[in-house]
């Protein structure tokens, strides 16, 4: 099949009309984009976009032979433009079976908004997935094995799409899902369209695809169904950097919104009567996946070691299951005794604690060392390793705490080198502020750096995030 993407826009197009915003304002050239449609083969048109006859012409393509016209979702764009000889559009009753005359076969598949989403396979077996903007499968939760539209490749199996065109910025958790049912494997272009001003167009757009395995093609372009077009390889092994606030944070789940069975590791736990504490921990959680699991624990090293070859996941710490629980700390801001109050003994008292239950990505029916780890924060990690091994007392530090610190760190960074798990860390950079006025927080400023340093050599990707606004230092 050959699909030619009249628009790729979100209804409004991009820029939006009178919008006067930056990311409208520099969607010039290949990155203004028209209400995405759909050419299939030059004989189904999905969706329209604003003078759909010339968009065709400027793509090299004709609209002649168009024998159906579908519509996706709710028009609220632009007035719709029907060109005379073309037939009137419709839509497919959700669970429905269009036959085309030319081979083609639309089934009409259920999503979780308004609209109707399209699966559409060729004479010669191939399948693309179209969903309207906004919207994810309905009834594909994670890890089911089912695919959208009931079209298992046999019991048990999910045949995976040769193209997917979707929301992937709006709604990255429908990408998360569809790999969880494994309708979407290393194997599967995907491209978002209905692409909006949420995003800055250009570089910055398409480095955040780049970093779910995604990628956005200019109107006009036209795709062979089947073809594989090989996207960045997806590093396993990721560092973010960032100040107090900076959004690193932000970032780090951002890397992991379209993937399935994501454990967040938080290293800070909770803190009895820290209202301020509590309400960063509150913003944390509810930016999450409800889908992610969440398990406080410093003990970071049998985590990464779940991914090797007969290791099972499992640390000692505290394991939430239940989506929205306190768990989760956010790592904006580890602080040293001797700096201010806060931040000492943050994340003391799990190890001896409640076991953690399953290994991760159990129920899921997605293997334990397949499932991403997102840890944060390192500042708050080694904060509570500086507890355990007296690193803050001068004596205790001179007589054995500084070994025993690197022997802990350098355990931490060798799992790091060895793991087989996809790792989003998220550290404090604190090395361009002021010197700290006590000893023990020049010692935290110090070991941090050190860490940040030996962990960042050890990952395919390392970004500074400074302003909301990521930099990539490696990869």
């Amino acid at each position: 099949m050959d699909v030619t993407l009249l628009g790729t826009g979100a209804p409004q197009g991009l820029p939006r009309p009178g919008c006067p915003c930056a990311a409208c304002a520099t969607a010039v050239g290949d990155e203004a984009r028209a209400a995405t449609a759909l050419l299939v083969d030059g004989v189904l048109l999905i969706d329209l976009t604003p003078g759909p006859a010339f968009a065709a012409a400027r793509a090299g393509r004709s609209l002649a032979g168009v024998r159906q016209v579908l519509l996706s979702h709710p028009h609220d764009g632009p007035a719709m433009e029907v060109p005379a000889g073309l037939p009137q559009p419709g839509r497919v009753a959700d669970g429905r079976e269009l036959a085309l005359l030319d081979g083609h076969r639309v089934r009409a598949l259920a999503v979780d908004g308004p609209g109707t989403g399209y699966e559409i396979s060729g004479a010669d077996g191939e399948r693309l997935l179209y969903l309207p903007p906004g919207a994810a499968p309905a009834g594909l939760g994670n890890g089911t094995g089912r695919t959208a539209g009931g079209g298992a490749g046999g019991q048990g199996g999910a045949v995976p799409y040769d193209l997917v065109l979707l929301d992937v910025l709006g709604r990255p958790d429908a990408l998360a899902r569809l790999r969880a049912g494994g309708l979407v494997d290393a194997a599967t272009d995907v491209v978002a369209v209905h692409v909006d001003h949420d995003v800055p167009p250009g570089p910055e757009l398409h480095r955040r695809l780049a970093a779910v395995g995604a990628r956005a093609v200019a109107d006009g372009s036209s795709l062979v169904v089947g073809e594989y077009h090989a996207v960045p390889d997806l590093p396993r092994r990721t560092l973010v950097l960032g100040g107090a606030r900076s959004g690193k944070s932000l970032e780090a789940e951002r890397r992991l919104a379209a993937f399935p069975d994501v454990v967040y590791v938080a290293t800070g736990g909770t803190r009895d009567g820290d209202e301020d504490w509590a309400q960063r921990v509150s913003l944390h959680r509810e930016r999450r996946p409800g889908s992610w699991r969440t398990v406080e624990t410093c003990d970071l090293v049998p985590l990464l070691e779940a991914g090797r070859p007969g290791r099972e996941a499992g640390a000692s710490g505290k394991d939430v299951e239940t989506p929205g629980s306190e768990a989760g700390g956010p790592g904006e801001e580890a602080r040293a005794p001797g700096t201010e109050a806060a931040g000492r003994g943050a994340g003391a008292g799990w190890p001896g604690a409640e076991a953690a239950g399953p290994a991760a990505g159990a129920g899921t029916g997605r293997a334990a060392d397949a499932s991403p780890l997102l840890i944060d924060c390192l500042a708050l990690w080694l904060t509570h390793v500086m507890d355990e091994v007296g690193a803050w007392d001068d004596a205790t530090w001179e007589a054995g705490g500084r070994r025993a610190l690197r022997e802990r760190t350098d355990a931490l960074v060798a799992a790091v080198r060895a793991t087989r798990r996809p790792v989003v860390a998220v550290s404090n950079e604190v090395g361009s502020g002021v010197v700290p006025a006590t000893p023990a927080g020049r010692r935290f400023r110090d070991e941090l750096g050190r860490l940040n340093a030996a962990f960042a050599a050890e990952c395919e990707q390392v970004l500074l995030v400074v302003a909301g606004q990521a930099l990539a230092l490696r990869g």
